[in-house]
């Protein structure tokens, strides 16, 4: 793949999908738009368009395949009379199901101008290309899913037959050889196959039985009115700024932000737990991993649990297709800017996964496609186990949007009503926390009762002897619970271990707690998380600050039973700066903004680093989170540098210029690299800036538009939509 993705794309409209197929030589474009109307969620539409490349052969064929299938209770059959020779024009199914009520499903043959291999074959008198096949087959719920490789054993049965009848010597030509049976009959999965000669273009029809139905020529209007809205509400809402105000930035804008965003999706299933609470899990123990680990392998303790529903925008389609806690809230930072009705259904949908001990997994491994994309030893989702509480990023945003009383900008959508519904009617965002307070307050508790660390065991002076905290889930080589994963921890693990950067997200956590109770006028609440939240600044200073290190740092017990910093400078240094922790005159901010500024440490040519580079553990082992450049946590700096630069404070100027290249610099690379692979990376390399890892990872990744949005500070431009 030379490239795929969209284009442009809105949940509530639709959108541009481009294919860029090099192996095959075709570039293949999908325009997907929805049609509002009837009582059961409205028709959709998708034309697809095939156009070969420029290194294509002179006669480019291609064949394409769509499949419908059934899960559950409901029907779909082919509703064509299938003659000798094959299908006469479109295809139509007709389905039927509680959910979606009486429905078409048309396969549309296209214009006259599509064309078709012509006979090279005396096969071709059995099997005319240019008629549509259809195979109906019969799938169970558990097998639905792997569509493309019931579709291959299709295949095979048709090609041993090819082999049989012609031998090998004689077989038919690949584009009559790799073809379906037709073979149309009860069924609830159907292959629909088309063999094409060039161009070609053809749609996919749905039309609802309780909306009028919807045509080629709907499809069309709609389709441009998808593109005119899109354009419009972008340029209202993202367009890039200087100095990426030029054209080449808006394709590589739209089509980040929409990636995002079309990466949204609906997962059911069960989930794979271990409620065990062995004591082992307790981890208080010294060589407490060593436990964990003999306690996971004890039969019996893993069960499934479910089946649960979550609506979430997933880092990566083809490569990590479910939802992960923490990266959610990254996801959410733009998408709020774009439709906020759409990111607080997304958020209600993750606390709805809570238990009633207040525990949300990490990851949402929903059900057997899911667990397929997943190795085993991943799967399995312990309920003490935490992950960084971003979610509350969005909360903040929603309260930030509401105290500017900024006036909604027009636009000529008609859902716009919808998608700014809390943001226009202060009474609804309100309704909407009430609801989910009692879950966020659980949630909140959750974390103080299963993440705490301990301050008395081991003297240390503090201003709170309360406000500490460990990420549990470690071993000698991950905190995978951090999200930083591999980067260096004190060794051994112990008991003992305070992490700063979970610390700091605890207090970003109360903060927003406190807002939330402000706003919907729960005072007592409010005054006790402001208590917390005092104590953990505090803290923060009083047990992860090194005068001689002049950085934060982890802390641990040594082999004396004293507390001592152990500091590996790099992201987790920066994390109350990270979090918004340290006010304007903060003392320890001059520090912040050298190691920053450091080239020898965290900055590189291409954004922040996330380890020194005079760190021994840099670029080692695994180096995930060990030199790499990611994306989420730069986007945190640039904003940190953003707030202390529209700030007043002795630090303002030199913020003001760090802000200024770091934002420059970081979109520079992740452009170069989308206009170089075609893609957006899970990270960058801090030596040479080059995309590595997944590639086609538009989750986080996607929070370079959020920073293309941001003031340039260079012409003194005013705080505006953050």
């Amino acid at each position: 793949m030379a490239g795929y993705g969209w284009d442009e794309y809105d949940v509530r409209h639709g959108g541009r999908q481009t294919i860029h197929d090099a192996g095959n030589s075709i570039d293949i474009t999908t325009e997907f738009v929805k049609v509002p109307g009837g009582q059961h969620g409205g028709s959709w539409g998708v034309r697809i368009k095939g156009i070969p490349r420029d290194d294509a052969p002179a006669r480019q064929f291609t064949t394409l395949v769509f499949y419908a299938g059934m899960e559950g209770f409901g029907s779909l059959k082919v509703s064509n009379e299938q003659d000798d020779l094959g299908i006469e024009g479109s295809v139509t199914m007709a389905g039927s199901s509680n959910e979606l009520g009486d429905f078409t499903l048309e396969i549309t043959e296209g214009p006259d101008s599509n064309k078709h291999p012509p006979p090279t074959h005396k096969s071709y008198a059995d099997k005319p290309l240019d008629r549509t096949f259809v195979a109906s087959l019969q799938a169970s719920d558990d097998t639905m899913w792997q569509a493309k490789q019931l579709l291959f054993t299709s295949l095979k049965v048709e090609i041993d037959k090819m082999i049989a009848e012609y031998g090998a010597e004689q077989a038919p030509p690949p584009w009559q050889t790799f073809t379906i049976p037709n073979d149309i009959k009860e069924g609830n999965l159907h292959l629909v196959q088309k063999v094409f000669e060039g161009e070609f273009e053809f749609d996919v029809i749905y039309s609802s039985g309780s909306a009028p139905p919807v045509t080629s020529r709907v499809l069309t209007d709609a389709i441009e009115t998808a593109t005119e809205l899109f354009t419009e509400r972008f340029s209202n809402l993202l367009s890039p700024k200087a100095p990426f105000d030029k054209p080449k930035y808006q394709p590589f804008s739209k089509s980040m932000f929409s990636n995002l965003i079309g990466g949204i999706g609906y997962f059911y299933g069960d989930a794979v737990v271990d409620r065990s609470y062995a004591s082992e899990y307790e981890e208080e123990n010294e060589g407490f991993w060593q436990e964990t680990a003999e306690a996971r392998s004890r039969v019996g303790s893993i069960k499934l649990e479910g089946p649960s529903e979550l609506f979430t925008s997933i880092p990566s389609r083809p490569f990590f297709p479910r939802g992960f806690l923490w990266d959610e809230g990254f996801h959410l930072i733009p998408i709020a800017d774009w439709d906020m009705d759409l990111t607080l259904e997304i958020i209600r949908s993750w606390f709805n996964l809570m238990d009633e001990d207040g525990w949300i997994g990490r990851e949402q491994i929903l059900g057997q496609e899911a667990r397929s994309k997943v190795p085993q030893e991943f799967q399995v989702q312990y309920p003490h186990y935490a992950n960084p509480p971003t979610l509350f990023l969005i909360f903040e945003s929603l309260i930030d949007k509401l105290e500017s009383k900024s006036p909604l900008k027009a636009t000529s959508d008609p859902l716009e009503f919808v998608r700014s519904a809390h943001l226009q009617d202060p009474p609804t965002a309100i309704a909407y926390l009430r609801t989910l307070y009692p879950l966020l307050k659980r949630h909140y508790f959750w974390f103080r009762k299963t993440q705490w660390g301990d301050i008395k065991s081991y003297d240390r002076e503090a201003f709170s002897s309360k406000e500490a905290y460990r990420w549990r889930g470690r071993n000698p080589t991950h905190i995978l619970t951090s999200g930083l994963d591999d980067y260096p921890r004190p060794q051994p693990p112990h008991p003992g271990e305070l992490h700063v950067d979970l610390i700091s997200w605890m207090g970003m956590m109360t903060r927003s707690m406190r807002r939330i109770a402000t706003f919907i006028s729960e005072p007592e609440d409010a005054r006790e998380f402001e208590g917390y939240e005092t104590a953990i600044i505090r803290n923060i200073d009083d047990l992860h600050w090194d005068s001689n290190e002049k950085t934060y740092c982890d802390a641990t017990i040594d082999e004396y039973e004293e507390s001592v910093h152990v500091c590996h400078k790099g992201y987790i240094s920066i994390f109350p700066f990270l979090t918004g922790l340290l006010p304007a005159d903060s003392p320890r901010l001059g520090a912040i903004l050298d190691l920053i500024a450091d080239e020898e440490t965290l900055w590189s040519p291409f954004g922040l680093r996330s380890l020194s580079k005079a760190d021994p553990n840099y670029g080692t082992k695994e180096d995930y989170w060990r030199s790499p450049i990611w994306m989420n946590i730069n986007y945190l700096a640039v904003k940190a540098l953003l707030d202390l630069a529209q700030a007043q404070g002795p630090h303002k100027a030199r913020a003001t210029r760090l802000y200024t290249e770091l934002r420059k610099i970081l979109v520079q690379n992740v452009f170069d690299n989308w206009e170089r692979t075609g893609f957006a990376w899970e990270q960058y390399n801090a030596e040479t800036g080059l995309g590595q890892r997944t590639q086609h990872f538009t989750g986080w990744t996607s929070l370079v538009v959020k920073i293309m949005r941001m003031p340039d500070l260079s012409k003194g431009e005013i705080r505006d939509e953050l």
